[in-house]
């Protein structure tokens, strides 16, 4: 990284809100005051890792950690298909069991990419942003049943509807049946998580999240059927969540 610390006027690394500590001390999160430790997660270890090396490097840095970012390409869900996103829409289309960790009250902020766009080019060129972390997310807080809610909303589904098909199982037994949902669940979204951008507003007074998901989530569906060939639905994961309900009638 020395190789760039004359070539640069500006390091920007981004990191990941995630890194965070898990549990939190406190659902409100702030930058130099939230600790950064996360045990569940290796990703976010290693971006606690890699956010080490850009500070004791000479670099002229600025740290920016997204939370649950999404635009036209990515359904924000807790439980879903990373690499192909409309597999939660044909399950809701398809009037299947959509699971929702825990009791889906806990808090998450969904950030569209277009307002997190406003705050990260605030933080270009800015020296009041040097050598400073910030994380750059909404401040419309959502509950996980909401969340789901406003994906089945504008997936055409009635309230009704959603309300037979949410399926809440505890975090404890999804990760029991998959082990590997533990960092994306204990290590981030089965806590409440409220970011205070206090810090990004003192350096980019303008910053304003501007986008409900509510909106934000009707596009990105627009955008999935506006062409065939973005809806492709994952078998893999699909199987796994039948397995997990066809396992709530055991012990």
């Amino acid at each position: 990284m020395e190789t760039f610390a004359d070539l640069t006027d500006q390091y920007v690394y981004i990191s990941s809100a995630s890194a965070y500590a898990k549990p939190p001390p406190s659902p409100i999160v702030r930058e130099g005051i939230t600790p950064l430790d996360n045990p569940f997660w290796q990703y976010s270890r290693d971006k606690i890792a890699c956010e080490d090396v850009v500070i004791q490097s000479s670099l002229p840095y600025t740290i920016v950690r997204p939370s649950l970012t999404y635009g036209h390409s990515q359904i924000p869900v807790a439980l879903g298909s990373w690499n192909k996103p409309w597999t939660i829409v044909d399950r809701m289309r398809r009037r299947k069991p959509i699971l929702i960790h825990g009791d889906g009250t806990s808090i998450q902020v969904l950030t569209h990419h277009r307002d997190f766009a406003q705050g990260f080019l605030g933080l270009l060129g800015n020296d009041a942003a040097l050598g400073e972390d910030f994380h750059i997310t909404s401040d419309e807080l959502l509950t996980w049943n909401q969340i789901y809610g406003a994906v089945a909303d504008a997936a055409g589904l009635s309230e009704d509807e959603f309300a037979r098909l949410a399926t809440h199982v505890t975090t404890d037994r999804l990760v029991a049946h998959s082990p590997d949902l533990e960092g994306t669940l204990w290590g981030d979204k089965a806590h409440s998580l409220i970011y205070d951008n206090s810090k990004l507003r003192s350096v980019v007074p303008d910053y304003e999240a501007t986008i409900p998901f509510a909106d934000g989530i009707r596009d990105t569906i627009a955008w999935f059927e506006s062409d065939s060939s973005r809806q492709e639905v994952d078998a893999a994961e699909n199987a796994r969540w039948d397995d997990i309900v066809a396992a709530l009638d055991g012990p």
